[in-house]
């Protein structure tokens, strides 16, 4: 599959999974130093992985919170704490991902974790 079919794919399930809006803005908001990154990311992480059979979206999304969490990415934790309520996750399943997180990357880090996931939860609940 070329790159353009992946990014045409990958656009279709980043858009199903973040809103069409925030990633309408993303890609409207790359310039020419960034747009090759928006791309490659819509057409590698959504198109060539999130497409992938074997593992489904919600689980897709607790992999993503956990390593997201880990790895201290706020921006990207929030935009997917907010993704893993439309792939079915509870804020009681969050909860544990975050402890767990707490448990084996760090105190502060599942703090930091448990402050984002409370602000996207706001901004979900606000519609």
């Amino acid at each position: 599959m070329s790159q353009g079919e992946l990014f045409e794919k990958g656009l279709k399930v980043r858009k199903e999974v973040l809103g069409e809006d925030y990633v309408n803005k993303s890609l409207a908001g790359a310039d020419e130093f960034t747009r090759v990154m928006a791309e490659w990311s819509t057409a590698y992480c959504w198109g060539a992985l999130w497409t992938r059979p074997g593992v489904d979206r919600r689980t897709r999304s607790i992999a993503n919170l956990s390593m997201i969490a880990a790895l201290n990415r706020p921006h990207e934790l929030k935009l997917h704490v907010k993704a893993a309520l439309k792939n079915g996750l509870t804020k009681e399943e969050i909860t544990e991902i975050f402890l767990q997180v707490a448990v084996y990357c760090g105190v502060p880090a599942g703090i930091d974790s448990f402050r984002i996931a409370r602000e996207a939860f706001k901004e979900v609940d606000a519609g």
